[in-house]
C-alpha cells in the first residue's frame, strides 16, 4: 500500500513533488521505495547545523548507495551567525522560547524553502508514533494548501524494521544508540 500512495503522488504531482527526510528510520524506507521503483519524486534534507556526525555520514553513504542526489536545504548563515551571537552556542537549552527559535531558524524556515516550488510532499509520518499521530491519513492538506502524502501511516516500528533488514537498506547509525528519532544534536538523544 505504501508503494501505491508513492506511485500515485508521483503521477499526480509529475515533477513537483519532495520527499523530506531527516534520515531517520522510516525516511531510508522511503527513500529505498523512491529509488528502487525508480519514481520521479525528488529527495531533500535538511542541514540544520547541528546534526551529529552518523547522519551526515549516512546522507553521504544514501547518496552512493542509491546513486541519486539528495538536496539540502540549510538556515541563512547571517541569520544563525546573528542569532548564536546574541543567544549563545546552546540556546535550546535555557528557555523553550529560545529552543522553538532555533527551530523556527534551523529548520522550518529551510523546509519552507524546500517546499516552496513544490505542489506535495511525503513524509514517513506513522500513526504509533505518538498519541498526536494517532489519526494521520494517508494524505492531508498542510497549511500551505500542499498535499502531504505519509504512506507509512499505518506501519508499525516492528514494520519499518522488517523492510529495512529485507532489503538491507542503509540506516542511520543513531538508531543502534537506542536514538528513536533523528534531529539535531543538542535536542535529540537516545532512548533506554
Amino acid at each position: 500500500h505504501a508503494l501505491a500512495v508513492l506511485e500515485s503522488a508521483a503521477t499526480e504531482h509529475a515533477g513537483r513533488i519532495v520527499q523530506a527526510t531527516r534520515l531517520g528510520a522510516e525516511d531510508m524506507v522511503l527513500t529505498d521505495l523512491i529509488a528502487r521503483h525508480p519514481l520521479p519524486i525528488a529527495i531533500a534534507t535538511l542541514d540544520t547545523g547541528l546534526q551529529k556526525a552518523e547522519t551526515l555520514a549516512l546522507l553521504s553513504h544514501t547518496q552512493q548507495h542509491y546513486g541519486l542526489t539528495i538536496e539540502r536545504h540549510a538556515p541563512q548563515a547571517q541569520a544563525v551567525l546573528h542569532f548564536v551571537g546574541k543567544h549563545g552556542p546552546d540556546p535550546m537549552r535555557r528557555s523553550i522560547a529560545l529552543r522553538k527559535a532555533c527551530c523556527e531558524l534551523r529548520k522550518l524556515e529551510p523546509l519552507a524553502q524546500m517546499l516552496a516550488p513544490h505542489s506535495a510532499w511525503v513524509t514517513g509520518l506513522r500513526r504509533q508514533q505518538s498519541e498526536n499521530r494517532g489519526s494521520v491519513p494517508f494524505s492531508e492538506i498542510d497549511a500551505q494548501g500542499r498535499t502531504k502524502f505519509n504512506p507509512l501511516a499505518d506501519w508499525s516500528w516492528a514494520d519499518v524494521w522488517h523492510y529495512i533488514e529485507r532489503h538491507q537498506v542503509p540506516y542511520n547509525a543513531l538508531h543502534d544508540q537506542f536514538f528513536p528519532s533523528i534531529g539535531c544534536a543538542p535536542c535529540t538523544r537516545g532512548v533506554a
